[in-house]
């Protein structure tokens, strides 16, 4: 059995380090889907939400309101802050 030189000991370890670096580089793609793919389903039960208070679907139009009245609830005082931060 012939011994492995340093070279070839060091092209092992360069091939095995982008090994490593391909692994993280695919679980980070995975971590990225997993925390969008959480995000849309927040994003979407937040919207069905607003959508039974209203009792109707939702128009473009309301996205604007909705936001012109939270930012405006915002400035008088924080409430919707509060109300969001208050824990059951």
């Amino acid at each position: 059995m012939a011994k492995r030189t340093f070279d070839e000991r060091i092209e092992e370890l360069v091939k095995k380090q982008e090994q490593l670096k391909a692994q993280e580089r695919q679980l980070k793609k995975r971590q990225n889907a997993e925390e969008r793919k959480r995000r849309t389903k927040r994003l979407i039960e937040l919207g069905a939400i607003v959508e039974s208070v209203l009792g109707r679907p939702t128009t473009d139009d309301d996205k604007e309101r909705l936001q012109a009245f939270l930012r405006k609830q915002e400035a008088n005082g924080k409430f919707f802050t509060k109300a969001m931060n208050v824990q059951p």
